[in-house]
C-alpha cells in the first residue's frame, strides 16, 4: 500500500494564543498528499493556505496536531534530520524569488550544494545543467537585478531542484509575474510533476491555475472546506474508500463550469441533467415568482430542452392557469420570458457552429445588444478575443471577468464591473446549455 508522502493531522496554528489579538490561522486541518500528485491549495488571501504550506515544510511549528513527511513527524525530527529534509527532501519556491543579489545566477542555483560541502566543479556542472534546461545558461554570470521577473523565478526553480528533492512546495510562484512568464513557470511545474515525477504542492488565489492540479483543496477561514479532483493519482484502495470520489476523467469544459455552478455534485456535472439546466435557466432570468409558478415553468422548460415541444407551445404553457396544467403567468410575462429563452437557445446553437469565429462574433454581438454596450472597433475586437478564450475553454469565468474589467491601457476591455458580471453569467449559462451528456 502506498503511503502518503505528506500527512497533516488535526493541525492548528494559532498566533498570540490566549491574548486579545489571538489569530487562528489554521483550525484542525487534516490532509494526505501522495507521491507524484500535483495538489493546489486555493482560496482568498488570509485563508491559511500559505501557513499550511509552511507547516508542511517545517518552517511553521504547529500549535497542535502533527505534520508527517515521508512517514516521520517533523516535530520529532532531530536538527540534523530537519536540515536534511530542507536540503534534499523539499524544494521551496517563493513569490518573491529570494535570490542573493551579491551572487551571480549560477552561484544562486548552486548555493544549496555549497551548504552540503560538495565540490565546486560538481555543483557548477549540476547547476549549469539546470540553467540549460530552463534556457538560462547564457545568464549564468549575470546578477539577479539584470534578469526579468520570469527569469528570476526560473532561477529560483532551478535552485529548488539542485539537490533533487522529491517534493516541491510553491507559494504563489507566479504572483509577481506577467501572463506570459506565469504560463512559462506553470508549464515548468507541470513538467516537473509529469516528467520528473515530483510531488508538487502549490498555493494560489488565481482560479485560472486550478486546471493544472490533480487535486484542489479549497480553503476558507483556516479550514479546508472542499476538495475538487481533476485526476486522481491516489492509490486505488484510497479512492474506493472515499465516498466523495470524482470521476477520474472530467473534461476541461466541465471543470470550468463546476466553478460557476457551485451546487453541482460531481454526478450532476458528469451527466448535465436537462432538468437541472431548466432550474438554472429559470433562476437566471426570474427572481420574483412564486415557488409553484417556477416549478410549473421548470417542467415546461424541461420539455422544451428535451425538444418535446416548441417555443410557441412553451409560451402557451406559461400563460395557462394551474387548473389547465399551466404555470399561471400573465401573457406579458410569458411573452417576455419565452423571447428571452428563445434568444438564449439561439446563441447556444451559434456555439455549435463549425465556424468558431462566426460563433464568437454572433454571441458577442448578442451580448453587446442585450446589455447596451457600445465599444470602438479596436476594443470590440479585444472583447471578441476574450470571449473566444472562454468559449474555447482556455480560461474560466474569473479569467473572462478579469480581462473584460481590466483598464484599456492595460490590455483589457475597460467595462464596468456590474456589466462584466452580467456578461460572465450569461456566458456561463450558454456554456452550460451548450453541453450535452
Amino acid at each position: 500500500m502506498v503511503e502518503p508522502i505528506i500527512e497533516v493531522n488535526n493541525l492548528s496554528v494559532i498566533y498570540n494564543k490566549g491574548k486579545s489579538n489571538e489569530v487562528r490561522s489554521l483550525i484542525d486541518v487534516s490532509v494526505k498528499i501522495y507521491p507524484q500528485e500535483y495538489v493546489i491549495m486555493y482560496g482568498p488571501s488570509g485563508c491559511g493556505k500559505s501557513t499550511l504550506m509552511y507547516s508542511m515544510s517545517g518552517l511553521q511549528l504547529p500549535t497542535s496536531g502533527s505534520v508527517n513527511v515521508n512517514g516521520k513527524d517533523i516535530a520529532t525530527m532531530k536538527k540534523r534530520e530537519l536540515v536534511e529534509l530542507h536540503q534534499t527532501g523539499i524544494g521551496m519556491i517563493f513569490q518573491a524569488f529570494y535570490l542573493i543579489s551579491s551572487l551571480n545566477i549560477l552561484e544562486n542555483v548552486c548555493l544549496p550544494k555549497v551548504f552540503r560541502g560538495e565540490k565546486r566543479k560538481i555543483r557548477k556542472e549540476d547547476g549549469m545543467k539546470l540553467l540549460q534546461r530552463f534556457s538560462l545558461a547564457e545568464q549564468a554570470d549575470k546578477f539577479s537585478n539584470q534578469l526579468s521577473g520570469g527569469q528570476q523565478q526560473r532561477v529560483s526553480i532551478a535552485r529548488s531542484l539542485i539537490n533533487d528533492p522529491s517534493i516541491i512546495l510553491a507559494d504563489e510562484p507566479v504572483g509577481n509575474l506577467d501572463s506570459e512568464s506565469s504560463e512559462n513557470v506553470l508549464k515548468i511545474l507541470k513538467d516537473l510533476n509529469e516528467i520528473d515525477k515530483k510531488t508538487i504542492v502549490m498555493v494560489t488565489h488565481n482560479p485560472e491555475h486550478l486546471i493544472y492540479a490533480d487535486r484542489i483543496l479549497h480553503m476558507k477561514d483556516g479550514k479546508i472546506v472542499s476538495e475538487e479532483i481533476n485526476k486522481d493519482k491516489r492509490p486505488k484502495e484510497i479512492i474506493q474508500a472515499d465516498i466523495k470520489e470524482t470521476p477520474e476523467e472530467i473534461s476541461d469544459e466541465i471543470k470550468l463550469l463546476m466553478r460557476t455552478f457551485k451546487n453541482f455534485s460531481p454526478q450532476q456535472v458528469g451527466a448535465m441533467l436537462v432538468p437541472f439546466k431548466s432550474k438554472q435557466l429559470i433562476s437566471h432570468i426570474l427572481a420574483e415568482l412564486t415557488e409553484e409558478q417556477i416549478t410549473s415553468a421548470e417542467r415546461s422548460l424541461t420539455n422544451l430542452l428535451f425538444k418535446n415541444n416548441t417555443i410557441a407551445e412553451f409560451n402557451k404553457s406559461l400563460d395557462l392557469d394551474f387548473d389547465n396544467g399551466g404555470a399561471g403567468w400573465n401573457k406579458l410575462r410569458a411573452d417576455r420570458f419565452s423571447e428571452r429563452v428563445k434568444n438564449i437557445l439561439q446563441q447556444v446553437e451559434h456555439l455549435g457552429d463549425s465556424d468558431a469565429d462566426f460563433a464568437v462574433k454572433a454571441v458577442a454581438d448578442y451580448m453587446f445588444e442585450l446589455f447596451k454596450i457600445d465599444l470602438e472597433e479596436k476594443i470590440k475586437l479585444r472583447a471578441y478575443s476574450f470571449l473566444k478564450l472562454r468559449i474555447e475553454n482556455k480560461i474560466d469565468s474569473a479569467g473572462l471577468k478579469q480581462r473584460l474589467d481590466a483598464p484599456i491601457k492595460l490590455g483589457g476591455a475597460g467595462l464596468y464591473k456590474p456589466t462584466v458580471d452580467k456578461i460572465a453569467r450569461e456566458v456561463e449559462m450558454l456554456m452550460l446549455l451548450k453541453f450535452s451528456a
